[in-house]
């Protein structure tokens, strides 16, 4: 199995912490429902208010893209677009040593 492992970082805009934050987490429930959701995880940060961490973790690529393609997926991504101030994603994999 190749896992990918996901690290997105979003910021929100001055004053709409609390609205990103209500729509990051209605995505946890139906998101790990989801085929091919090993880790599903959101953190907000200690030192900056605004900023929130979704760590995740899926089976394959095709996983990732029948996420992005749901419905929940894409009314959240609807749903932010006028409170997020920016937004890092990052695909990863693990390194072995």
């Amino acid at each position: 199995m190749n896992v990918i492992t996901i690290c997105a970082i979003l910021k929100a805009k001055p004053g709409q912490e609390e609205q990103l934050r209500d729509e990051l987490i209605k995505l946890i429930e139906p998101s790990r429902a989801e085929k091919g959701c090993i880790q599903y995880k959101l953190h907000k940060s200690h030192e900056k208010e605004d900023t929130y961490v979704f760590y995740e973790s899926w089976a394959d690529e095709n996983a990732i893209i029948a996420h992005v393609n749901t419905e929940h997926y894409q009314a959240y991504q609807k749903n932010i677009e006028t409170i997020i101030d920016s937004m890092d994603v990052y695909h990863l994999e693990s390194i072995e040593t």
